[in-house]
């Protein structure tokens, strides 16, 4: 089948069980990168894509498959809670901020990838693969590598299919405890006052073809309704700077922009 076939078919696939599917114009929001956002309305059971062609097309999860990282770490016990100590390996990293002991609260604000991959190895390979098929997350693949599997290696997923698993998340209808569940709920807020709660992880790998892809994604509650979205931007190497710096300012700019923000 042809990478544009494989992508029609897996729009078609998380567009079957939709109410409604509003297709909009974005690219002003995108400053000249090529970007794809999808926004999921609870309440009105609609979605809203810029891009659809790309919703639908398959990249590295990076630093987003902390989410499930986390929910996987805490239900297999290989950690307790967000409080869980993992000391320092005393190797500097570029990101002075991962350059200390961490926990998993701490970890994911500054997106330690050091602490994830400590966690991914005390899970092991096995149990990573059987979880990660489990929750049926985008194809599946861990093969590149109990450390390396979401960083620009074998996993994909796509933007609609982020938008699915946090809706399965936030309705706790996956296969973990509430308890795993509403922590890594409580560590992916990043702003909460009088009219939202907005949750939220970024992401960002460099690929195998030399493109780099930047995610952010997430969801906001407003009241009795919630909004989930993702958000991917794709570019050549040379703008990978301007993608990582400006992935989720894009992503909350469009927010503002429908009114939600």
């Amino acid at each position: 089948m042809s990478k544009l076939l494989m992508v029609l078919a897996l729009l078609a696939s998380a567009c079957s069980a939709q109410t409604r599917d509003t297709v909009v114009d974005l690219s002003r929001q995108f400053e000249g990168l090529q970007g794809a956002f999808v926004l999921f309305d609870l309440q009105k059971q609609q979605y809203t894509r810029h891009n659809p062609i790309q919703c639908a097309e398959r990249f590295p999860p990076a630093s987003t498959f902390k989410i499930p990282n986390s929910l996987i770490g805490l239900e297999t016990g290989v950690i307790r809670d967000q409080h869980f100590v993992i000391p320092w390996d005393s190797v500097r990293r570029p990101v002075a901020e991962w350059n200390r002991d961490h926990d998993l609260q701490s970890a994911i604000r500054v997106s330690a990838v050091w602490y994830y991959q400590e966690l991914a190895r005390r899970v092991g390979y096995e149990k990573m693969s059987r979880w990660v098929d489990t929750l049926g997350y985008g194809n599946r693949d861990i093969s590149g590598g109990v450390e390396r599997f979401w960083l620009g290696s074998s996993l994909l997923i796509s933007a609609n299919e982020q938008v699915e698993f946090l809706k399965r998340l936030q309705r706790n209808d996956l296969p973990f405890s509430q308890r795993s569940m509403q922590i890594v709920k409580e560590i992916l807020i990043l702003e909460k006052n009088e009219s939202y709660i907005l949750r939220g992880k970024t992401g960002f790998s460099t690929e195998v073809n030399g493109l780099v892809a930047g995610w952010f994604v997430g969801y906001l509650e407003r009241g009795s309704n919630v909004y989930f979205f993702a958000t991917n931007i794709t570019g050549p190497e040379e703008e990978g700077d301007r993608i990582f710096r400006r992935r989720k300012e894009i992503c909350l700019s469009i927010l503002r922009e429908l009114g939600l923000l």
